[in-house]
């Protein structure tokens, strides 16, 4: 398959915007920007919160571990 030529991209560009206006193309743009930032932001918000659930798990099994041997601890010296 062949790529067209730069005329002919300048032509597929003129009628784009003959046909939807440069304001309706421009609006387009920036709503499409905006929902890449807000995809890229839910994709990151997730992932951290996966790191703070793993490091909460890994604290509470520290927590109890250290539970458990404080009262293996005291219930030998009784």
């Amino acid at each position: 398959m062949m790529m067209p030529s730069l005329p002919q991209l300048l032509i597929l560009v003129a009628v784009v915007v003959l046909l939807f206006g440069t304001k309706k193309l421009r609006t387009l743009g920036s709503d499409l920007g905006a929902s890449i930032k807000g995809f890229k932001k839910a994709m990151n918000d997730d992932g951290n919160d996966q790191k703070e659930r793993n490091n909460l798990q890994k604290a509470e099994s520290i927590d109890l571990s250290d539970t458990n041997n404080t009262k293996t601890n005291n219930s030998k010296k009784e």
